[in-house]
């Protein structure tokens, strides 16, 4: 692949060059671009047979209008066990994201970082009060809710946004945990739980938080399609919220903004809950096995991750941009470097969940690139010192415009008596928060040892092996019968008398997003009197026809 490629990554602000330019740059022939372990796309699912049937009636769907969005969100909403009037799809998820900010984000929005780049590009390109609380290092990355509710009052922010699993962390927070921070945050004007990568977690069993956000005045959930679903290019995903919220998301939207190809994916769902079942199961499989590989690599440090993707920072010394070109252009492997997200720099990549054929290629590039001494490794001898530089210089400057003090620790504050400050004056701004110790109790949620350097070289240890593939989760939060899931690297949630939340403020004041929600009986779709059963899609009791 020609070095040319790489000068497409010089013109990207915050996300990565798209295939197709990457395609285009190498040529344009067939299979020319690279193994992809950039864009966190399902790769067992569609299967093989539904992606010759879309093929066979291309011409059919892209001649004509799809329906009407309506008719999309009412199939998808019947596979899902979802009121209809509780859900608004979108071209995308950045396109809700995007109707999110202009309609319900008054002033200033509270967003962890690093993170999902739209959560803080979107809002500041409006000119919104973007407050950004930095994940630490030092704690894996981990995101202390109790924490960010005191940020979020010190700083006085209106809107908050929490993305569980976190991108591109993979950091996993307990469905007991966010209901007891949705429920603390009752006095904001929006609460956003950013679900978009929840379908490969199996932390728990009921992870999503769709039905509690129903009968919430506040709280807005955004799921995906096209990651899940292994779809990027056709664009759609959701949003689940009480009536009144979604419907002034779904007002705004174009008759026809989802495209026929969505339409088509989203009837033949109800055929394949089966096979989609399967690979999610695949994808958790791949993800054990691939962070096993990955952690033997000498000073390669994997964090624990509920997507289907694994955060790694790079050996002392190896600068992620080089790392990122190298392997591109020598080893046609696409990495993603994340010295442009707010609150990473370049030392650090994410690396997408493949099959194990490709992981074996991605480790054996890892390894020359990183330690060969065909072209010179990547990581320099130790007198060198670590020189990397990329991302560090625009996190300070990004963080600083938006929150006053910068990156200045919490300590820095003088000590007082335990309470909330009030919210600072315009321009002052608020100290970020000190690094969060990891408490004894939470100690596996920090980074998967990694081995000392072996003397020479040594081969990866075996894929440890997974319990045989049974019923998974499916993508809806009712219960579905599953073996017990494999131990998980997440600590259980704490007692609710553990996390002390501070009192809320004043209640919201006029003119806010309205009021609004549903029983539990209308959000299961019944009178109250009857039974549903607790199955959802995928599943035979939610589908004409298991395939």
């Amino acid at each position: 692949m020609s070095g040319n490629v790489t000068s497409l990554f010089r013109s990207t602000a915050a996300h990565s060059p798209s295939m197709a330019a990457l395609t285009r740059e190498s040529g344009g022939e067939a299979g020319a671009g690279p193994v992809d372990f950039c864009i966190p796309c399902n790769p067992y699912f569609p299967t093989p047979a539904m992606f010759d049937e879309m093929a066979g009636r291309l011409r059919e769907i892209i001649t004509y209008y799809p329906s009407g969005a309506d008719t999309i969100t009412a199939e998808l909403c019947g596979l899902l066990r979802l009121p209809p009037q509780c859900v608004a799809m979108g071209n995308g998820s950045t396109e809700l994201i995007t109707w999110i900010d202009h309609l319900l984000v008054r002033e200033s929005l509270a967003v962890p970082v690093p993170t999902f780049g739209r959560w803080t590009d979107q809002p500041m390109e409006t000119g919104k009060r973007v407050d950004m609380y930095p994940l630490q290092e030092s704690g894996g990355f981990a995101l202390d809710l109790a924490r960010y509710a005191e940020f979020v009052r010190a700083r006085g922010t209106r809107a908050v946004v929490v993305c569980n699993p976190n991108n591109p962390d993979g950091g996993y927070l307990h469905k007991q945990e966010l209901v007891r921070f949705m429920d603390a945050m009752a006095d904001r004007d929006l609460v956003v739980i950013d679900e978009s990568f929840l379908e490969f977690a199996d932390a728990e069993a009921e992870p999503s938080v769709v039905q509690e956000a129903t009968l919430r005045p506040n709280v807005v959930v955004l799921r995906s399609l096209g990651k899940n679903f292994g779809l990027h290019g056709i664009r759609f995903g959701y949003l689940v919220a009480n009536p009144a919220l979604a419907g002034r998301v779904r007002a705004m939207l174009p008759k026809w903004n989802l495209n026929s190809l969505a339409e088509h994916v989203v009837f033949m769902l109800r055929d394949h809950g089966p096979e989609y079942a399967r690979s999610l199961h695949q994808v958790r499989r791949d993800r054990l096995e691939m962070a096993s590989q990955l952690s033997a690599l000498p000073g390669l440090t994997v964090y624990p991750s509920q997507g289907n993707f694994l955060f790694v920072r790079l050996p002392v010394g190896a600068e992620g941009t080089v790392v990122r070109d190298r392997m591109l252009t020598e080893h046609r492997i696409l990495v993603r470097e994340c010295g442009n997200k707010i609150g990473s720099s370049s030392r650090f990549l994410r690396l997408v969940v493949r099959p194990q054929v490709d992981v074996r290629r991605l480790v054996s590039g890892l390894e020359q690139v990183l330690y060969g001494s065909g072209r010179g490794a990547a990581v320099p001898e130790p007198a060198t010192g670590t020189g990397y530089s990329s991302g560090t210089a625009a996190v300070d400057r990004l963080v600083s415009e938006t929150n006053g003090a910068g990156m200045r620790a919490l300590s820095d504050r003088p000590a007082g008596p335990p309470g909330l400050p009030a919210a600072p004056a315009a321009g002052t701004g608020v100290p970020l928060p000190a690094a969060v110790p990891v408490a004894p109790a939470a100690a596996t949620a920090g980074p998967m040892p990694v081995p000392a350097p072996p003397q020479a070289p040594q081969a990866a240890p075996a894929p440890q092996p997974a319990p045989d593939p049974g019923p998974v989760p499916a993508p809806h939060p009712a219960p579905v019968p599953q073996s017990a899931p494999a131990p998980s690297p997440y600590p259980a949630p704490a007692p609710a008398a553990a996390v002390q939340y501070p009192a809320p403020a004043a209640p919201t004041p006029p003119g806010v997003p309205a009021r609004g929600g549903l029983t539990a009986a209308q959000v299961r779709g019944t009178d109250g009197l009857q039974t549903v059963p607790a199955t959802g899609w995928p599943g035979p009791a939610s589908m004409g026809r298991t395939g």
